[in-house]
């Protein structure tokens, strides 16, 4: 198959984000500018300053993290809605960092990290202490949660 030497403009980027299909391409800015497109949206991701990146949008775990807290807060308030709670706004804060494994039991290397993400979440409204208990479970049921603490099989081949 022969190499594709001609970079590709927005538009046609665009075109390969189809039937659920999300297209990742550098933008050519600064050293990390990443364009994200899904069909009908565009995105910018980015490293920090710190890291050597312009901060011209969120790094990949920034990305990640928001990911999940987008699918917590709207699968509670859906869950919510459904049971016609009172829930006026469910708000998640996330932060991803990478700890030492050492309470992992079946760790092949049990001194290596391992990903953890502090998730805390707000239910606003004027909720009992059943409701906001029944939510805390609904949140860990959300479809972005379920993926992330499942074994994902990550297939990658070259076009």
């Amino acid at each position: 198959m022969a190499e594709n030497t001609t970079r590709r403009d927005i538009a046609a980027l665009q075109a390969l984000a189809t039937g659920g299909t999300a297209v990742v391409a550098s933008s050519g800015q600064g050293k990390f500018e990443q364009m994200m497109f899904d069909g009908r949206h565009m995105l910018i991701a980015d490293e920090p300053v710190s890291a050597g990146g312009a901060d011209v949008g969120p790094g990949p775990y920034q990305l990640l993290v928001m990911s999940l807290g987008a699918c917590t807060s709207m699968t509670v308030h859906l869950y919510a809605s459904r049971k016609k709670w009172p829930l006026e706004q469910c708000v998640v804060r996330l932060r991803h960092t990478k700890v030492y494994a050492e309470d992992c039991a079946n760790c092949e290397k049990p001194k290596a990290m391992i990903d953890r993400i502090y998730r805390e979440i707000e239910f606003v409204g004027v909720l009992d202490a059943e409701q906001r208990s029944r939510l805390l479970e609904i949140a860990d049921h959300c479809p972005v949660h379920r993926t992330l603490s499942a074994r994902i099989d990550i297939k990658t081949t070259i076009v």
